[in-house]
């Protein structure tokens, strides 16, 4: 059979991060790859409990058919949760939904406002699987570059004015995946004023916000937004638990209106048990002290890792020093052959993901890799840095 695939798919090619998970499956392979919440932050017991009672006090509630909008006191929850919790009031034009995972939010984005040939801007680099879903769209993704307080506003601006049709600029200002960056307030006030005036809305993508694990916490873009011009995407996969598939999307009713069509095209509604489970964790659990334990494990692991490259790496390779989240990002000097470094890496059993691999230009030249550590024990990320240290010796020393 001769399959005539769509022209929206024939250019796609699988996840590069997907691709090294692969290859590092092998249990000898340390994994500076993966992007996973670390093994002991699931609040394990408080899912099995709450499970439990919801198949015995309303097991047709959650097994049945129900709204695309979400569940309505999982609705209601997250409401109170944005404006108390993260202090992004509601006004009388905003209304939420309940999506399959942050991922989701992305695609409802796209769908609901890109054509093919329109641009969508993201910062430089970026994650993987949002531009993969903007790439899916056949729309002109361009990427604009970071600095260490976030994105280059100047050349943001020039890159609205340079390309036509600009509908999206995607954003991920807390602790950034892949950099680890946290974009400062005065920037987020920029970006805003910028896409305001030129009619290009904020896709603002919070995964990583609840995991500040030092410096003062930075208002979201959101809780700026006067006209309607930010769509805000909030998520339980780094604070509860990636397998529920639960996420969040926060923008005008116009908006959320046209994002709750195309969910009804993709999967009708979000998993129903899972959006039980996810409001009844809200409700019975202490989510201040829960939060607390999450910062406390990735601050000790994010810690050792910093130490670790600091003693082992050669002094020319530099990294990002990140407030939170579960990411830094490693930068090799310059004349150096990134790809060589990773592949020589792999064959000393140590896998992180090359900076290509989150580019809007794949082309484009990169000295830089991502490392993660919320996944690796301990022990691995001493051993796992030891290994890419002497490499990194001997090829720059």
């Amino acid at each position: 059979m001769n399959y005539q695939f769509s022209d929206r798919m024939a250019t796609l090619k699988p996840s590069l991060v997907r691709e090294i998970l692969k290859a590092s499956s092998d249990p000898e392979v340390i994994a500076f790859s993966a992007g996973n919440p670390a093994p002991d932050a699931f609040p394990v017991e408080d899912v099995r409990r709450i499970a439990g009672e919801i198949l015995d006090d309303a097991p047709i509630d959650a097994l049945q058919y129900s709204i695309t909008e979400g569940y309505a006191p999982l609705r209601d929850a997250l409401k109170r949760m944005v404006q108390t919790h993260y202090a992004i009031p509601l006004s009388a034009d905003d209304d939420l939904i309940v999506i399959s995972g942050a991922q989701q939010g992305m695609d409802l984005a796209a769908k609901a406002f890109v054509n093919e040939g329109d641009t969508v801007l993201c910062e430089d680099p970026s994650f993987i699987g949002s531009l993969n879903c903007f790439r899916s769209y056949n729309c002109n993704l361009v990427g604009v570059g970071m600095e260490s307080d976030g994105l280059n506003t100047a050349k943001l601006e020039q890159a609205i004015i340079k390309n036509q049709k600009v509908k999206l600029l995607y954003t991920i200002p807390n602790f950034q995946n892949p950099t680890g960056i946290t974009t400062s307030a005065e920037k987020r006030r920029e970006i805003l004023r910028i896409c305001r005036e030129h009619g290009v809305m904020v896709l603002e993508d919070n995964p990583y916000g609840d995991l500040r694990f030092s410096g003062e916490p930075v208002a979201p873009i959101k809780s700026m937004d006067t006209d309607g011009a930010v769509i805000y995407v909030g998520s339980f996969s780094k604070i509860l638990a990636p397998g529920m598939r639960v996420g969040f999307v926060l923008a005008p009713k116009a908006v959320i209106a046209k994002m709750t069509v195309g969910k009804q095209c993709a999967d009708v509604h979000t998993n129903m048990l899972a959006q039980m489970i996810c409001d009844r964790w809200l409700a019975t659990c202490d989510l201040s002290a829960h939060l607390e334990r999450l910062r406390g494990i990735y601050r000790r692991k994010c810690r050792l890792m910093l130490e670790c490259i600091d003693r082992e790496f050669a002094p020319c390779v530099t990294h990002t020093t990140p407030d939170g989240g579960l990411f830094l990002w490693c930068t090799l000097p310059d004349g150096a052959d990134m790809l060589d470094f990773c592949s020589r890496a792999v064959a000393q059993k140590v896998a992180v993901v090359p900076g290509v691999a989150f580019l809007a230009n794949e082309s484009d030249p990169c000295q830089s890799f991502r490392m993660n550590f919320s996944t690796p024990t301990d022990e691995a990320i001493v051993e796992g840095c030891k290994r890419l240290g002497k490499l990194t010796r001997e090829l720059f020393n």
